[in-house]
Formats: C-alpha cells, structure tokens, sequence
C-alpha cells in the first residue's frame, strides 16, 4: 500500500497555523515573566522565609511537582467552576502554566541560592546592607547564572506542554493542527507540520534565551 502526502493540503491553512504559533509564543511569554517571579519568591521563602511560610510553600511546590499538567489544568478550567470561578480557555491555561512553571523554577533557583558562598552575603552584611538588597544584589544574580541552563530546558518543557491546553480549546498551535486535520483528514501530515514547528520553536527560543540570560536577566 502507497502512502501519499500531501503537505500542501495543511501548508495551505498557514494563518490558522500561525495564529497557532502567535498563541504559544504568547502563552509562553507571560507564564514565563510571571512564572520566573513566582520561583524566585517560592526560592527565597524556602530558603530563608518563616518556617509557616516555608511549609506553605513546600505544599504548593510538591503538589505541582508530583501531579501530571493535564490534571492540574482540567482542575482549574473544569473545577474551578463548580465554586463559582469561571475562567476562559486562555487565561486557565496561563494560571496553570504559570504554577507549574513557579514550582519548579523554585527547586531549580533555591539550589543556585543555597550553593551560594556564605562568606559573599557576610561580605554583604558587613557593607550594611538590608536582606533585601543581599538577595536581590549579590546572591539572586550569580544563582540564576549557575541554573540558567536548566531554567531554560525547563522553560521549553512548559512550552512544549502547551500543546494540552488544546484539550480546553485555547487556540495554541496543537489546537490548530487538530482542527486542519479534522477538516481535510490529512492527519500524518498535519501533525508532521506541528511537530517540525514545536522543533523549530524549540531551538529558537532556547537560543534566544541562552543571548538574553545574561545580557538582561542576571548580568555577564
């Protein structure tokens, strides 16, 4: 039996496609500004918060880490509602990824924090400087040097897990190639076209990420 493609059949639907990319790349973007600030706050409370604060926080990161995406998603889009909290597609689809990605940004920023030499924040102490200004100063910036690599990688994991947010109908490139495959039932081909374009992304934005990190985020 011959199989034969047609890529031209989904190629042809390119806006719809690339209305697909616009919505990752955006879901992206937020769930990785707010999600980054989530981490850090969550770091810095296990660190060095109140023991309340660090069993409050511990929660929140074990639950999400040690619960699949698509459960915690369908919790806040289908679960939600039944106390009275209605969201739409997109924005369930933030509040996930944005929670997801704090917990584990939180593991992965508390180990740069804690491989952090004790005689730099006293050296910082004894310059008269407050808490705030040790943290944010001089040992948040070389912590995010010594993680960047596995903040990115895990950046592009939330990325790629943007594809089940389809399931609750946001418009991210998974729900596109659904919909042109469901259309003109070019299936192979349609998920070929995702696939290489989750790749592409990918490699772009790991890039992208590894040029701004320490240009913008943590300083050469």
């Amino acid at each position: 039996m011959q199989i034969q493609l047609d890529f031209a059949a989904v190629l042809v639907q390119w806006p719809f496609l690339l209305r697909g990319v616009l919505w990752t790349l955006g879901l992206t973007a937020v769930s990785m500004a707010i999600g980054m600030l989530v981490g850090i706050a969550c770091a810095w409370a296990r660190a060095s918060g109140p023991l309340a604060l660090r069993v409050v926080v511990g929660t929140y990161v074990e639950l999400i880490r040690n619960t699949p995406f698509i459960v915690q998603l369908f919790f806040i889009f289908f679960g939600l509602p039944s106390m009275g909290v209605k969201l739409s597609p997109e924005l369930a689809s933030v509040i996930a990824m944005v929670l997801n990605l704090g917990a584990y940004a939180s593991e992965i920023i508390r180990a740069g924090i804690e491989a952090t030499p004790r005689g730099q924040i006293e050296a910082a102490q004894s310059l008269a400087l407050n808490r705030v200004q040790v943290f944010t100063r001089v040992v948040l910036p070389p912590s995010l040097k010594r993680v960047w690599p596995a903040m990115v990688s895990q950046i592009i994991i939330v990325m790629l897990g943007s594809a089940v947010c389809g399931q609750i109908s946001t418009e991210e490139l998974s729900y596109s190639a659904n919909v042109i495959q469901a259309q003109n039932f070019r299936t192979f081909e349609a998920y070929i076209v995702a696939t290489a374009i989750y790749l592409v992304l990918s490699i772009a934005l790991r890039r992208a990420l590894n040029w701004a990190g320490p240009r913008f985020i943590f300083g050469r």
